[in-house]
């Protein structure tokens, strides 16, 4: 620490590249923070999924339907405590661009397969009793300034009601919290929804099961896809989380293009740091060499040349993570209604820093090895 001024000195020399340089590793660091983030939004879904739950899907697709009759047949199967089916409505309040999600569920059961959720006693009540009914997210409610008893139009997307519109009634009686990280759903009755749709009537999206013992799942999975084996709606079941990984899949292996697009981003600003270490090394060979003469050790010397490289990369990867902080949180508040586990994941920093130090000690390795082989009878004579 006693040599820092003496580094940050150095550092500044050459303002313009070593301001530039920063400004490189500043934005690495950002596009890491922003990739660590989108990733977390994309597959965090999996890493919060129920381990004793199970989705119960069409076997072609999640936009098939599947009959309404399926769920009092998966509730009867043996290690079965409970299921709830969903539908997704889609959902605008007012404008298009406010677009919401909006799923229809089987509102008696709902927390008994979801015990992450809590809602006071009296609106639970409340919401069971209200055809009309519908529990919101805080953030929901924050956003468009919902409170409870307001009664607000929510518009779908796929269906159309027999009024002839598509706009439901909705009766805001509760506002839910969850441990889950969900601020933004909105919950309603399915049968509101059944007994209204012009089409799909008796019919529900997918089933989530919660099992009795979380090391049945794999069997109660294969006894549920047998119950409908051979029928004209085949089903595929699954653990929650691999339903939520596949879920994430669609769009690629989203682990292995972050890892892919920060490799290439670090590679480059590899190359800038070692490129300006060396520079920097070369242009003070004479101070160097009168350095080892006034009795720095050669060990002395290569420290402080590391020293250079490692205090640039910490820098700019503490500027840049932190600024990566800010814009996930800016991306949280756009994207949380549809990406609920959005948000930069705290090892972010502590890899991060890893990085930094891995890189700056690489990008130094070959001036600091000039640095340690300099001969001050040479150096001197050169200059």
């Amino acid at each position: 620490m006693k040599y820092l001024p003496l580094l940050w000195s150095n550092l500044q020399r050459k303002r313009l590249r070593t301001w530039l340089t920063l400004a490189s590793i500043i934005v690495a660091f950002l596009l890491f923070g922003i990739l660590q983030t989108m990733r977390m939004a994309l597959t965090g879904g999996a890493e919060l999924a129920g381990a004793d739950r199970l989705v119960t899907i069409h076997k072609i697709s999640l936009i098939q339907s599947l009959p309404e009759s399926y769920l009092t047949r998966v509730r009867g199967l043996d290690g079965v405590r409970v299921a709830c089916s969903h539908d997704w409505f889609g959902g605008v309040y007012q404008e298009d661009r406010n677009q919401i999600v909006a799923i229809a569920v089987d509102e008696p059961t709902f927390f008994e397969v979801y015990s992450e959720y809590s809602l006071p006693e009296e609106q639970k009540k409340a919401w069971v009793a209200e055809r009309t009914g519908a529990i919101v997210g805080p953030g929901l409610a924050e956003r468009f300034g919902w409170k409870v008893g307001d009664t607000v139009p929510i518009r779908s997307n796929i269906f159309t009601n027999s009024d002839g519109t598509q706009v439901w009634q909705m009766k805001i009686m509760g506002i839910y919290q969850a441990t889950n990280g969900d601020t933004q759903t909105l919950y309603f009755h399915h049968e509101y929804l059944d007994e209204s749709r012009t089409f799909n009537r008796d019919q529900i999206g997918w089933i989530v099961t919660r099992l009795d013992d979380p090391n049945q799942a794999a069997e109660v999975a294969k006894k549920v896809d047998a119950l409908f084996a051979n029928s004209s709606t085949e089903t595929k079941t699954s653990t929650e989380k691999a339903f939520a990984q596949g879920w994430a899949n669609q769009m690629g292996n989203i682990g292995a293009i972050v890892s892919a697009v920060a490799s290439a981003v670090f590679f480059t600003m590899l190359l800038v740091i070692a490129n300006t270490m060396g520079q920097s090394v070369r242009e003070r060979t004479n101070e160097l060499a009168v350095m080892k003469t006034l009795g720095f050790s050669s060990s002395a010397v290569t420290s402080m040349v590391i020293g250079e490289a490692l205090l640039l990369t910490l820098l700019g990867a503490a500027i840049g993570l932190i600024l990566a902080f800010f814009a996930a949180a800016g991306l949280a508040k756009m994207l949380s209604q549809f990406l609920p586990t959005i948000g930069m994941p705290a090892e972010t920093f502590v890899l991060g820093i890893a990085i930094a130090l891995v890189l700056g000690t690489i990008a130094s390795a070959l001036p600091s090895v000039q640095a340690w082989q300099l001969k001050i009878v040479d150096a001197l004579r050169r200059t």
